[in-house]
Parts: C-alpha cells; structure tokens; sequence
C-alpha cells in the first residue's frame, strides 16, 4: 500500500508557522503547498488536505472539481487564530479523524458535523469498512442511516459472526422499515455489505488462459449463487505460483492470489480426490483443498461449491477448475487499560477500540468510567471483584464466535490486569484477533505525583498473596532489595493482610540505609488524590491501603525541593 499524504495549504504568517508543525510531526505525510491558489493542485494530487482557509474560501475554490465523497480527498479547514478544525468533505473518509490529529498538535477544537458522529453512532458508509467490507448499493446508504438516527426498526441480516463494530438496531425482520444484510449471496435485500468470506480454489494444467480459469471461477460462483465483490483471494497450490494464466486472472479482478505448499494441502479431506492429481503435484486436491486451507494453525474454511470444470472454448479437455470456501470470521479481542482513573489519562487508542466494539466486558467500577464513550448499542457485561477468570473467559469464548470484544481493566492491561488471564486461555489455533492497547500504570501516575523516583532500574511487586505464595514474593523482595533496585509495590495492604508490606520493608532495610525515601500516592489522578513521602525509619505501614502506590527508593535515591528523584545513571556527570 502507497503512503496515504496530506497536502498542507498556508497562506498567511500564522498559517505558515502551523503548516510547519503538522510537517514536522508527519514528515512522511506531509506536503507543503505555498498558498491558497494551489489548494485544487492540493487536493488533486493528496489523499487529504488541511486547508488554513476560510471554510467558504475553500468550499469556493473546491466546487468546481468535486466527484464523490468516497474518491474525493478528505479535507480539513483551520481558521486564522487555530481555534477550530472543521472537516468539511469527507468525514467518514478521513476527514473527521483528520481533524482530531491537527487539533491533538494544534490545541484547535474539532468540529465535525456529520449526524452519526454527532449522535455517537456508526457511520454506514464506512462500516466494516477495515474488513473488507463494500457496499452493494451505495444509494441506500442515506435512507437507512436517517432511519437509524431516528430509531426506526433496523433489521440486521448476517451480522452475528462478525467482529462488526455496535449499531443502534432493533433485531429482527418483523415491522423493520429498513434492513441490513451482511450477504456473500448475490441475490440480498436491504442495505447489502460485502464481506470478504470467499477463497476461490483454483487448479490448471500448464498452459491455461486467463479465460478458462476465469471461466471456471464464475461458474463456481454463479453454481453457489455468491457474489464476486465477496472474493477474497485465489488459491492454488506451489507448483502453480508461477502460471501466467492464473496470475493474469488475479490481476483481472483485483484479486490477491496466494499459493499453499503441497504436502499442507494434502492433508485436508475434500470430496473430490484424484489420484491423477496426487502424482502430478504430491496432493490428492487443488482447488478444493486450497479453498479450504486458511494458513497454519487457522480453522479450515468450509467448502460450500465443489470441484467446477471450466468449459473451453474449443474442443479439448478442460484446462481448469475451481472451488469455493466460506472463511470462519475471526474474532477481535482488545485488551484496553484505562489508565490510573483520569479522562484525560484514558488513551485515545483505549477510546477508539472501546468504539470499536459491540461487546465490552469489565469490573463495574471500570465500566461505569467509560459508559458514555460507548456506542450506542454496544452491549455491556459488567462483573464485581473477583471474577477475573470468569470475565476473561466470556471474553475469549464471545470472540471466538466472530464478536468484536473489548476487555476493560484499569492501568495497563498486561500488569495485574486481564491481558495475561485472557491470552493464558487461548490454544495453539490461532482464531482471533489480538489487539493490545498500552495503558498508563498506577505506578507511573504515581510516580510522576512525587517526583521521578523511576529514573533507574526499578522493579514492580505485588504483595497480594491471593494468587501467588508469600514464599515466592518474599524472594522477589529480597531480589530487588539486593539488587538495589528501585521498588514498587501494588497491593501493599488490606484488612486481611495488614503484615505484608511490614514485613516487605524490613527486608529492604536490610540492605538500604534508613534515610531512603519512601514515596505513597493513594487515588493517583482521582478525586482526593494524595501524596507524600517519607523514610525507611519513619514510614508507617498503617498509613496506606489497597488504593496505595508505595515505592521505595534505591540507595542512590535522594529528596531534592519536595520530590523523590533516583540519578538516570550513579555516575551521571550532566554532560
């Protein structure tokens, strides 16, 4: 895929000074255009543009050369003083996100106008879109949109093994007044989404045309009454990676052509084996096999058309044949952390894969953080503490079944949250779709409270020891004690476990001198929020909690005007 630019269009001093800052933050984007004369020359030759123009200027100078929303380049105004970035054609083509990355470098404000962004629903026009997804007919793009926004009865066709993103739909067929229909089927009603579902198989003997293999692929397709917008790549088998025929019929139709090692296509059960076959390249099947086969490790696609001859146009022996399988639809499972608690902690990737899902799964209290950031019709599965097995495990299983899932926890997903329960879980096949969203830990929103106490080696303690052996953290504490490493401990104290961090520090002084700093942060980036700091020989366990961060420093930490600071390196001479 070509590198998508962005055409920059400046004609003032200030508008020049901003143009330069979105040039270097997107150096490999980026095109600077030297006024607004070249602003059509902008939009011709980019795949966007930000225009530091008057809306009505540029919607002047572009009128004449618009085509169409979905060829057009997505195209973004900013006012004179930077307050606003509009997006003004193409929304829901890029413009609109368009807008939220100038003002993320701009301090300018977003402002986006389409209806489905404003009501936080999803747009049509580009949904499914980042899996393949085309729409049949286009032209009912807008009517059935109008009748989701004004919450008319939607039915939803085929939907439900896909990871779709949530849509405010009522289900059903009966009294819909519109209707959506995800549909490999070439006859489909309502609203018709392409997916790609389809892998044609396909076998030749040497010689074949472009023609014949074509000939066979659309009499397998018209045999299964399935669409060809639906295709999404040929297969074959090694042996065939260099016939010109097959390829040539790829690049016809768009299509990627992907070719399978024999001895894995041997494998594979088909109806139809031949022995002829199995001599001449070491597998009992092509076409069907190839169809069938989605890679290592991967469910086999299910074969819905067998073995179709091609019909020569001359009086010889057909030279090709194809196969169809229906692709299982992988799952989608984003491990979101939440940050320490603040909304403005909350990473704008967690915010656009929280958008992303239809199913969103997590403790209560995490839940009820980030309800409003949901989609409307996003379904919800909210748990108290002490199911994380259980929330992981529904998490894994929804996925599995086709469903865009996202898995909530607090800080970062991968320390002491869900990423590491729900990818135990998984087997050697690889079904789903991973997504893992960094988050910012509670020991980094503390840390930053009280100074930089993490400058050099640190490490990271649980003292919970609900799920690991008190033997096993307390060699982990006498570890990073000798280790003189910076410590940070979560879960330093309950009432059930009032002892454990007492006993965590007399291991630390030990081998630490008693004027080491201790840093405790309680509700880091939440409401009360509060830190301080203290020494080794005064620090008084009882003062925190379960909501406590607590680091102690090395032996090189010092206080310096109030804060904790450990040197980047014991040596360090600031040159």
């Amino acid at each position: 895929m070509s590198q998508k630019t962005i055409g920059v269009v400046a004609t003032t001093a200030a508008g020049r000074r901003a143009a330069d800052v979105l040039a270097a933050a997107w150096p490999s984007e980026a095109r600077v255009y030297g006024g607004a004369s070249e602003l059509r020359t902008a939009f011709a030759e980019c795949d966007a543009v930000v225009a530091f123009l008057a809306v009505g200027a540029a919607v002047r100078s572009l009128a004449p050369v618009l085509g169409h929303k979905s060829t057009d380049a997505a195209v973004v105004c900013v006012d004179e003083s930077l307050r606003h970035a509009v997006a003004v054609l193409g929304g829901h083509h890029g413009a609109n996100e368009l807008a939220e990355r100038v003002s993320a470098l701009l301090g300018s404000t977003p402002v986006i106008t389409t209806a489905s962004d404003a009501a936080g629903a999803q747009a049509l026009d580009s949904y499914g879109a980042d899996l393949g997804f085309t729409v049949a007919n286009p032209e009912l793009l807008a009517p059935v949109g109008a009748a989701l926004l004004s919450g008319a009865a939607v039915a939803v066709v085929g939907a439900d093994n896909w990871p779709l993103p949530a849509l405010s739909v009522v289900e059903g067929e009966a009294g819909a007044e519109a209707a959506i229909a995800i549909s490999d089927l070439a006859e489909a009603e309502g609203l018709v989404y392409r997916p790609k579902s389809l892998v044609v198989g396909v076998g030749a003997s040497r010689g074949v045309t472009a023609d014949e293999v074509l000939d066979a692929v659309d009499r397998a397709l018209a045999a299964g009454g399935l669409s060809a917008a639906s295709v999404a790549r040929l297969a074959s088998v090694d042996a065939k990676a260099d016939e010109p025929g097959i390829l040539e019929a790829a690049r016809r139709r768009g299509w990627q052509v992907v070719f399978h090692p024999a001895e894995q296509l041997a494998k594979i059960e088909v109806p139809n084996p031949s022995e002829v076959v199995l001599a001449e390249v070491g597998t009992p099947s092509v076409a069907e096999a190839a169809a069938r086969y989605d890679g290592a490790n991967r469910p086999l696609a299910e074969l819905i058309v067998p073995k179709t001859k091609s019909v020569p146009t001359t009086d010889v022996a057909p030279m090709a044949t194809a196969a169809i399988a229906r692709l299982t639809p992988r799952g989608r499972l984003a491990l979101i952390g939440l940050g320490p608690g603040a909304r403005d902690l909350l990473p704008p990737r967690a915010v656009a894969e929280l958008r992303r899902a239809s199913v969103v799964i997590g403790l209560d209290q995490y839940l009820d953080q980030i309800r409003d950031l949901l989609r409307p019709g996003t379904e919800i599965r909210a748990t108290g503490l002490g199911s994380e097995e259980a929330r992981a495990r529904d998490a894994v299983e929804t996925a599995r079944r086709g469903r865009a899932v996202a898995l909530v926890g607090s800080g970062d997903s991968g320390l002491y949250a869900m990423a590491s329960p729900a990818l135990d879980l998984f087997a050697e096949l690889d079904d789903v779709d991973v997504v893992g969203v960094p988050g910012i830990t509670a020991s980094l929103a503390a840390a930053n409270i009280l100074g930089a106490p993490l400058g050099h080696d640190h490490a990271v303690i649980s003292l919970s020891d609900l799920h690991t052996p008190w033997p096993a953290i307390e060699r982990r504490v006498t570890a990073a004690a000798q280790g003189d490493f910076v410590t940070v401990f979560y879960n330093p104290r309950s009432k059930g476990r009032d002892w454990q961090l007492g006993h965590a520090l007399d291991i630390l002084r030990q081998h630490r001198p008693p004027t080491t700093p201790v840093g405790c942060v309680r509700d880091a980036s939440r409401p009360g929020e509060r830190g301080w700091i203290s020494t080794l020989s005064n620090f008084d366990p009882a003062d925190v909690d379960m909501y406590t961060i607590v680091l102690v420093g090395s032996s090189h930490t010092r206080v310096a005007a109030g804060r904790m600071v450990t040197p980047r390196g014991y040596t360090w001479s600031g040159a």
